[in-house]
């Protein structure tokens, strides 16, 4: 299969142009394969392992400034819930993005279920620090602060407007739960493209493709082992998108990043929240070498 030299990431935020006259036109973004790359998965909530996933991913320094150069970070989304520390987390993530720019770098951040979650106004897995986070001690308060701010249109919806449901990056597929080859007929820019104008509250609904279980967001069929049948569904997912292999998150791999499939599939969602007791760990991808950087336990 021959290696993808381009990268391309259609965000949700840009989204179809005859939506409305608020949306903005589609634009894909065309950029050289990254040197290095790496992609860190599900962070719930928890700004102590977010700060020492991404040391060992070598992209920030003590002082949580871009440390990357050119290096590309992909974060599968689910960086909300479970935890309490949502808004230090997403504005950590906003400045690398600026700061990884400006040294040639790039942060690439999916949505995941739980943005998606939360923009529906399913709040079931808030802690009360995130609830605080929006309206101060008052926990009705904070909840009706929330559910604005997340509402489509709103503030923080309008944010993962510009957030992507699915990325190529290089020869690479990224997605929270998955890509299927239903997906890839439908279109990635399209389904990234509807989902934005939802998210900007220029659309009524969600679009179906995202509401099913098989959605990006939520199948976990590349999570349920290496049978041939979903290997073969893969492989098929992979043709038609070109690229050499998928990265998800979604599903807890509770002694680190797992592969199968020869390799085509990497799921990189390892618990490494609070919430979860795991180990901060991560993939780094060269070249045609995936590489596995994780934190010694107790790290």
């Amino acid at each position: 299969m021959r290696t993808l030299l381009l990268l391309l990431l259609v965000g949700c935020g840009q989204a179809a142009g005859d939506a409305t006259a608020e949306v903005a036109a589609p634009a894909s973004t065309a950029r050289p394969l990254p040197g290095r790359l790496v992609a860190v998965g599900d962070l719930h909530g928890d700004l102590a392992a977010t700060r020492r996933v991404l040391k060992l991913a070598g992209v920030i320094d003590d002082a949580d400034r871009w440390a990357g150069g050119t290096t590309t970070l992909v974060q599968t989304g689910d960086v909300l819930d479970r935890g309490d520390d949502e808004v230090a987390i997403y504005q950590l993530l906003w400045r690398l993005q600026a700061e990884a720019a400006k040294a040639g770098g790039r942060v690439v951040l999916l949505c995941g279920n739980h943005e998606i979650m939360n923009v529906q106004g399913d709040l079931r897995y808030v802690t009360p620090g995130g609830f605080r986070a929006f309206g101060g001690p008052d926990p009705e308060a904070g909840q009706a602060a929330r559910r604005v701010a997340f509402q489509p249109g709103g503030e923080w919806a309008r944010h993962f407007a510009d957030q992507p449901i699915m990325a190529i990056v290089g020869d690479s597929a990224f997605a929270h739960g998955g890509i299927l080859p239903a997906h890839a007929r439908y279109g990635l820019d399209r389904i990234n493209q509807e989902t934005a104008a939802w998210l900007r509250g220029a659309a009524s609904a969600l679009p179906a493709v995202m509401s099913t279980p098989d959605a990006p967001i939520w199948t976990r069929l590349y999570s349920m082992g290496a049978a041939p049948e979903r290997c073969a569904v893969l492989a098929e997912t992979l043709d038609l998108l070109g690229v050499r292999r998928l990265v998800v998150g979604h599903s807890v791999q509770a002694g680190g990043p797992t592969s199968d499939c020869d390799g085509r599939v990497w799921r990189i969602d390892v618990g490494l929240s609070a919430h979860y007791g795991g180990q901060p760990a991560a993939i780094e991808i060269q070249g045609d070498a995936v590489r596995v950087l994780q934190a010694p336990a107790g790290g």
